[in-house]
């Protein structure tokens, strides 16, 4: 921004702005102030008085209709949201999870609020590839055939409900990215096992 608010216009700078979730690092370009002392000493007295919330250590929201998936993949970056949280909202699992999960560079499960969120490991050159991931507002997240293809390299086995609801081009197109040859080899036979599937269900009509 061209200049820093006056004293009162801090809080209200926060509150005019598009964002839902705000990080030290957003709160310095938006106040100008490079200090990030003296903005979490701010920020924590809004939070005390109750005119922001404190989600999580360095993150604060204006209220609590915050977008969860930006919060999920604000915590750690670079991150995605991905696995069964995008499967399930897909048509390809039928079991509904509660947590969120992320592929992230890091194993871990943490509430927020009543939140439960789950960060699954994948290797640095996985994560930082775009390949399959849409843009959304304030967050990152798997299209269906990406989030598949993350769920089968972190897992041996895996019963997947509907392996016709995935566009199997772009699974084949998406694969490349991973460079591994249990996971090819393993893709091959759910694909087989779909195209199988397929022949059954067509003789019996």
């Amino acid at each position: 921004m061209d200049k820093k608010p006056t004293k009162g216009e801090y809080l209200e700078t926060l509150l005019r702005s598009d964002k839902t979730i705000f990080s030290i690092q957003d709160v310095s370009l938006m106040w100008g102030e490079e200090n990030e002392s003296i903005i979490s000493i701010r920020l924590n007295k809004y939070a005390k008085a109750g005119k922001l919330i404190k989600v999580r250590r360095g993150l604060y929201v204006k209220d609590q209709s915050y977008d969860r998936f930006e919060l999920a993949t604000r915590i750690y970056t670079p991150s995605y949201v991905s696995f069964e949280t995008v499967l399930t909202r897909e048509g390809v699992n039928f079991q509904y999870y509660g947590n969120i999960f992320v592929a992230s560079y890091i194993n871990r499960e943490i509430n927020v609020g009543e939140q439960k969120i789950t960060f699954v490991r994948m290797k640095d050159y996985v994560l930082s590839n775009t390949v399959g991931i849409e843009h959304k507002d304030g967050y990152a997240i798997a299209i269906r055939e990406r989030a598949f293809l993350d769920r089968v390299y972190v897992s041996k086995d895996y019963h997947f409900d509907n392996l016709a609801n995935l566009n199997w081009d772009k699974v084949f197109e998406i694969l490349l990215i991973y460079h591994n040859k249990r996971l090819e080899k393993k893709i091959k036979e759910y694909f087989k096992s779909h195209q199988d599937n397929q022949v059954k269900n067509n003789n019996l009509k």
